[in-house]
């Protein structure tokens, strides 16, 4: 990865019009730069709206952890081919504002939910929401939906799921501080948070043996419910399984590697999973970073002074920053996460990550991928294109086959 990288302008950077057309050499893909009023813009989630747009939200500023940071939304409504101008849904000038999903809910309502934290401390964050009753058209008012003890801060990353009995289940993980220290991720577990009367209350189930694996990914399959993995390690995708939505297997390494980056997957009409990754791991590392936020110098928060009343034990392992966030790859599995023989590359490059930087243009990973599948059964996925644009990229499931 090198440890001196030179600025360069990503392809399409200039062309952020949010206008979809075929790739070159590929037209079989069609894709977009979204608009975006911002130097840095990361951690898309994508989504179907009730009305059948299109809807995309990020986080926007000049870097993640500078308060600027605030959530974007931006819609391709049904039949378009352009994306909208992002409108600006939070603008908190003390926290930065992360790791923004849509949740469209059974009641027509469309939730969005979101994290803001102290600078970069991610043990300092809570989590908000807003809710929109015209699919995004406007919003009510910011508020706060959990917060979390002093040093063991709530994040989330992935789209609530609605269960066969109702119940709404939105992943959560818990960042966890060391005391004395500061938060780099050592010690960060997973848990979801249940509603049985549609989020007004919630219970909390937290994943035993978690410790490392966050970004948890709920999936409703065939099979039962399964959920998917990032690691703190950078070393594989975990899986785990739940018969109801609350009681989770401990999760366990798969065949496909992870760069403690994030995932998603989805259930395809046909029963099979749809999943973004990133294939590359801390083998395919040269070089490592302390943590996800060394670039930040107002970094002032006070580290925690005592260990939360829920806090897993200390293993002596740390989390790995840096790995490559490249190839970015779409895979395909019929045997419900078992295997993946299908796999094909969206996006190829050097992943290089050493920074957050965007401003002076030294990021260069394809990372936080999101997928969904829209009636015409066509993959919908927005993803990070070297920290400057969002990118939206069409294909067909079959597509993966082709290569």
């Amino acid at each position: 990865m090198g440890s001196h990288p030179t600025a360069i302008e990503p392809a399409g950077l200039t062309e952020r019009t949010g206008i979809l057309h075929p790739r070159e050499g590929d037209p079989a893909r069609t894709e977009a730069y979204l608009p975006s009023p911002c130097v840095q813009n990361h951690a898309a989630n994508i989504a179907v709206l009730g009305n059948g747009d299109l809807a995309t939200v990020w986080f926007g500023g000049t870097q993640e952890g500078i308060p600027d940071i605030s959530v974007y939304f931006s819609r391709l409504a049904k039949g378009s081919d352009r994306w909208t101008v992002p409108q600006k849904l939070s603008d908190d000038g003390t926290r930065s504002e992360q790791n923004p999903i849509l949740f469209p809910t059974p009641s027509g309502d469309l939730w969005l939910i979101w994290t803001a934290q102290i600078s970069g401390n991610q043990d300092t964050s809570m989590v908000r929401k807003r809710v929109s009753r015209d699919h995004g058209v406007t919003w009510g008012p910011i508020e706060t939906l959990f917060e979390a003890p002093e040093g063991f801060g709530l994040f989330v990353r992935q789209p609530p799921v609605v269960l066969d009995d109702g119940a709404w289940v939105i992943p959560v993980f818990h960042c966890v501080s060391v005391p004395g220290a500061k938060w780099v991720g050592d010690r960060d577990i997973s848990a979801v948070r249940v509603s049985a009367d549609e989020g007004r209350t919630w219970t909390e189930h937290v994943v035993p043996h978690s410790l490392g694996c966050v970004h948890m990914n709920v999936l409703k399959t065939k099979e039962g419910l399964l959920a998917l993995y990032r690691s703190r390690w950078a070393d594989f995708i975990y899986l785990s399984r739940s018969a109801d939505g609350r009681i989770w297997s401990a999760p366990e390494a798969t065949v496909l590697p992870n760069n403690n980056s994030s995932i998603q997957a989805t259930v395809l009409a046909d029963g099979r999973i749809a999943l973004v990754f990133n294939n590359s791991s801390n083998k395919d590392a040269t070089d490592r970073r302390t943590g996800l936020y060394d670039d930040i110098e107002d970094d002032s928060a006070p580290v925690a002074s005592a260990s939360p009343a829920v806090s897993p034990e200390p293993t002596g392992r740390t989390a790995f920053w840096g790995a490559p966030r490249a190839p970015l790859t779409l895979a395909l599995s019929a045997d419900g996460g078992r295997s993946w023989p299908v796999v094909r590359n969206l996006e190829v490059g050097d992943g290089y990550c050493m920074t957050n930087n965007s401003k002076d243009g030294l990021n260069r990973e394809f990372s936080y991928p999101s997928i969904t599948q829209t009636p015409d059964g066509m993959l919908q996925i927005a993803f990070t294109y070297y920290r400057r644009a969002i990118k939206h990229v069409r294909v067909a499931p079959d597509w993966a086959q082709a290569d």
